[in-house]
Parts: C-alpha cells; sequence; structure tokens
C-alpha cells in the first residue's frame, strides 16, 4: 500500500462513495436508547431473564481511511486475465457511557450508574469499489468486547428528503406475543405501559418503549429540515456475512444475527462554516438466542427464543472535531 494510499480520510472526498460524509467526529447526548434481554437466575416465575433499558451518550469517530486495498483475483474459466477488486476502508470507534438505566424484574442494581462505559467498538466500513456480488456494495465490520467478531454486508442509496423510520417487531420470537395475555411478557409490559423517560424531562416526551422502538427516532426529525439521505444498510445473513462468538457466549446468549441501518442526513441547515449541518441516526437489531422457546404445544417449535437487542441513537456531527490520525 502506497502512503498516499493510506492516509487521514478528508471531508467529502469523492473515492470514499457512499461513506464520504462519515470521517469525523459524531455525538449524541442523552439521545441514544438500548433494550436488551438478559437471562436472570433470581427472576420471579414464570420470568427467566430481565429486560434492561438504557439511555447512553455516544461519540462515533470516523478517522482512518485505506484507498484501493486491492483484493487479488483472476478470472475463474480464463485465469490470464487479472480481476481484482478494490476496496475503500473507514475505521472507525465507537464509545457509548450510560446516562442512566432501569430493569424489569429489579436486578438491585445491576443495570449499573451514570456514567458507566457500557460498549466500545473499534471496526471498519467498507466501500467495495468494483467486482461487486449480488449488489452488496458496503460492509461493515465490528468488534465486540464481549467476545463477538461480525462481518455485515449491505447496500447503499441516497434521495432527497428524510427517510421513513421502519416499524420493527421488537418482541422475542419464540412465545406467544400476547403482551396482555402472556405473563411471560410482563417486562415489555411494563416499559410498553409507561416507557422509561431516563433523565428526560420535557413535556410530552413520549418515552423509549421497548415495544415502539421507531417513536424516538421519527421524534427526532420532528421540524428538522433534511435536504437529502444517504442510507447504508447492512446485514450478517447476506451471502458470506456472520457473527464470531466466544464459547461462553454460544452457550448462553449467542448473538446468531445483526441488521442495522444508518441514515446519513444532510439538513437544510448550516453549519458555522456555511456547509450543511449533518446528522445520523442509527437502527440497530442484534439477536440473541436463548433458553427454549415456548410457542405452542410441547415439542412443536424446536429451538431457542430468539430475543431482538434494539439500540437506536440520533448523533450530530461536530464540524471542528477533526484531527489527524497520523502525525
Amino acid at each position: 500500500m502506497s502512503p498516499q494510499d493510506h492516509a487521514e480520510a478528508k471531508k467529502n472526498e469523492p473515492n470514499l462513495g457512499p461513506l464520504k460524509l462519515l470521517p469525523g467526529v459524531w455525538k449524541s447526548e442523552g439521545r441514544g436508547w438500548n433494550m436488551i434481554a438478559l437471562p436472570f437466575a433470581t427472576a420471579p416465575s414464570p420470568l427467566d431473564y430481565r429486560l434492561l433499558l438504557n439511555q447512553y451518550n455516544e461519540q462515533l469517530e470516523f478517522k482512518l481511511v485505506d484507498d484501493n486495498v486491492p483484493n487479488r483475483g483472476v478470472e475463474k474459466n480464463n485465469p490470464t486475465v487479472q480481476t481484482d477488486q478494490f476496496v475503500v476502508t473507514v475505521d472507525y470507534q465507537q464509545t457509548i457511557q450510560q446516562v442512566a438505566a432501569t430493569d424489569s424484574p429489579d436486578s438491585g442494581g445491576l443495570a449499573g450508574l451514570a456514567g458507566l462505559a457500557i460498549h466500545h467498538e473499534p471496526g471498519l466500513w467498507l466501500h467495495l469499489k468494483n467486482q461487486i456480488t449480488d449488489g452488496l456494495n458496503i460492509a461493515r465490520l465490528a468488534t465486540i468486547p464481549h467476545g463477538d467478531s461480525v462481518l455485515a454486508l449491505g447496500q447503499s442509496s441516497e434521495h432527497t428528503g428524510a427517510s421513513c423510520i421502519p416499524h420493527i417487531n421488537s418482541l422475542p420470537e419464540g412465545v406467544t406475543q400476547d403482551l396482555d395475555g402472556n405473563r411471560y411478557l410482563s417486562p415489555y409490559k411494563k416499559f410498553h405501559d409507561s416507557p422509561f423517560k431516563g433523565t428526560v424531562t420535557a413535556p410530552g416526551f413520549p418515552g423509549f418503549d421497548p415495544t415502539a422502538t421507531h417513536v424516538l427516532l421519527e421524534l427526532a426529525n420532528k421540524g428538522v429540515a433534511v435536504d437529502r439521505t444517504t442510507t447504508l444498510t447492512v446485514d450478517t445473513t447476506n451471502p458470506t456475512g456472520g457473527i464470531t462468538n466466544i464459547p461462553f457466549v454460544v452457550r448462553k446468549a449467542n448473538a446468531t444475527v445483526m441488521k442495522s441501518i444508518f441514515w446519513i442526513q444532510e439538513l437544510a441547515e448550516k453549519d458555522k462554516y456555511g456547509d450543511p449541518k449533518l446528522r445520523l441516526q442509527y437502527l440497530q437489531v442484534v439477536m440473541l438466542d436463548f433458553f427454549p422457546r415456548r410457542d405452542g404445544f410441547p415439542g412443536c417449535c424446536p429451538g431457542l427464543i430468539r430475543w431482538p437487542h434494539v439500540s437506536i441513537n440520533t448523533l450530530e456531527k461536530d464540524p471542528d472535531a477533526s484531527k489527524p490520525y497520523y502525525s
């Protein structure tokens, strides 16, 4: 790799393709929300899990670009023809600190206090410049301190205006999805009836409802003029994607699928330098598999319950927080 290929990512660099707006620092204070179900040995019957909700601060930093990383190859049926692929990579670091948390049933303090570091994730976004397979022109690689490594592939798109936030089913798969009639879902019903508001005291704030995770993303877009949106959608179930976990995770709460959507918004409002203000929203779902399914009659549906672990946030780009990765 030549020196000019390995350098700091610059603003709006054309070679980055759909990733060109990412380089820099994105921040959010108290606008991140997370839900995750966790095995819990002392839960009262009929429960065997607790539902944890977090409000969080986040910094997401994109620093490094490797331009034209070559993947070498030749034609399958004509090995005299070179068919190399070239990949642009953008390095990222995600750090998340808890603002507030609650769980049900109450774990007696396991939810943690404000200021707790609850996530750190180094990774890469890739723009596949040529030799595209099945229209998959982007990829995300992530490493999680719990002992997970992720490869998710997907597609990018651009359009004018804001995006519609999808309404996802965030109830566990493999149980009867009846909030009123199924006591096993009582933690979800509790936070559906009384959504978690964290530290937010603004009148009319609806709170984070784990059964309607789209609401706060839509609220963040209310009254905001979005000129253009770049959408990055990646999924570990796409060909050659997947999640690899350490043995304990596989045995106890196996992370099997990750799907995420990033919306990079160029606003009509300008920053202090006269450029469009930039925001980034995301919706991410990781499926955790643990405990035998409970739907249907015994033996009808083998396998484990699949629990959606959902994270959402709205971040703003700091126009002043760009600094070289290399001296």
